[in-house]
């Protein structure tokens, strides 16, 4: 157990010791549905640490402020942060709250390290087993069914996995199954997610996601080890281009960089349009960054295309900067100064392309300087052998670019 000093009043400190360890934290809908998660809470040199927990990801958080009674805790990426009050030693409360394009959202938040399980298996053992790849369709009331493929691993009661979506996917996933009923959740400072659903072994049913503060949709999935998503989210060069591209924009030292400058000649360069907003975006830069430092030696250049929430340079460069510190980002980071909202994102950026349908998505061009491939929508290391399976083919398409004279 640590003790953190609070300063109270004119020179009066309290001592409120504040358990480490595991804590289980919820998210506190209007409508009841709590989406849970745990993290880890420890000290470092005499500072506060928190690590949150999802499957097997342990995302860092050092950006803590201890005033009086009142805990600060800025999320490294996405612009959400926790304003909470210590209760006692193993209870805390307060508010999420998480900055969008418009608004902020606000839930109440409570955790305590006296309970540490993220879900109780209050059915008893689980009836079935639901490792496997699986089908899956979406709904939201009034639009047409989309569609997912499920990935889950399931030892005992405990489940961990993911969904892919053609844009993306939903990252560490970590729940359990108990009797009959499936409850899974993720929380990463972005999502805030909520599974819930009935199993069988070979049907998933009744299912419901839980998102935010306010959103929902249902969904259902069926056992199936050839499923395939569509390619609804590509993105291509227009009819007539020639597949050159000219941009330029600053970096985040205030810098003109453009796709035509000399240290991009003769080099095969990977462009990725990306947020800091954006979840996927995070598991892709973080593969990105370190593949650019193994092989840039190689001949291998990229450049990050941002597309922040407003087009307020400040709130955008704070958000690009703490990006690219925790990525320790060595390739041009460009804020092209476009909101993710305009709609005419891709014609004031990238004319030469249809409109961009996902972030992130990543362009590879040749030494020539040509387009050669797109891809739309990153697959994170939450999706197990599909990220293997990216990652073997990127290395491909780069190493066959490279040999091209």
């Amino acid at each position: 157990m640590a003790v953190i000093l609070l300063a109270v009043g004119q020179g009066v400190i309290a001592q409120v010791p504040v358990k480490t360890g595991i804590w289980r934290a919820l998210l506190h809908r209007e409508d009841g549905r709590d989406i849970v998660f745990n993290y880890e809470f420890s000290w470092n040199k005499n500072k506060p640490v928190i690590y949150i927990l999802n499957a097997e990801e342990r995302m860092k958080v050092t950006d803590i402020i201890l005033a009086g009674d009142s805990v600060f805790v800025q999320m490294p990426f996405f612009e959400s942060s926790f304003r909470a009050r210590v209760y006692s030693k193993d209870s805390i409360s307060g508010n999420w709250i998480k900055a969008t394009a418009t608004k902020s959202v606000v839930l109440p938040f409570t955790a305590s390290s006296r309970y540490t399980t993220r879900f109780t298996a209050v059915k008893g053992p689980a009836a079935t087993n639901i490792s496997g790849k699986w089908a899956v369709q979406l709904y939201k009331p009034g639009n047409e069914p989309s569609p997912a493929i499920g990935v889950f691993t399931q030892k005992n009661n405990k489940v961990t996995g993911s969904l892919l979506t053609p844009t993306g996917d939903f990252r560490f996933l970590e729940g359990i199954v108990t009797g009959d009923s499936l409850v899974m959740s993720a929380f990463d400072g972005s999502h805030a997610l909520l599974f819930t659903a009935k199993v069988s072994n070979q049907k998933i049913a009744n299912g419901m996601l839980y998102s935010g503060a306010t959103g929902q949709q249902q969904w259902q999935a069926v056992a199936n080890d050839t499923a395939t998503l569509p390619n609804t989210a590509a993105m291509y060069l227009k009819s007539g281009e020639e597949g050159k591209l000219n941009f330029r924009f600053k970096d985040l030292n205030g810098k003109e960089v453009g796709i035509n400058d000399e240290r991009f000649k003769n080099k095969v360069v990977v462009i990725q349009i990306m947020g800091s907003w954006c979840p996927n975006c995070m598991d892709e830069t973080a593969f990105l960054s370190d593949y650019y430092k193994n092989n840039k030696q190689r001949g291998v250049e990229m450049i990050a295309l941002a597309y922040e929430y407003t087009t307020d340079a400040e709130r955008s460069a704070r958000s690009l900067n703490s990006f690219q510190q925790r990525f320790n980002i060595t390739y041009p980071v460009l804020n092209t100064g476009v909101a993710v909202t305009d709609p005419q994102r891709t014609e004031k950026t990238l004319p030469q392309f249809t409109p961009i349908k996902t972030f992130p998505t990543s362009i590879i061009i040749d030494k020539k300087g040509k387009v050669r491939k797109v891809d739309t929508g990153f697959v994170g290391p939450g999706t197990g052998s599909y990220y293997n399976e990216y990652k073997a083919e990127f290395e491909k398409m780069i190493s066959a670019l490279l040999a091209e004279s």
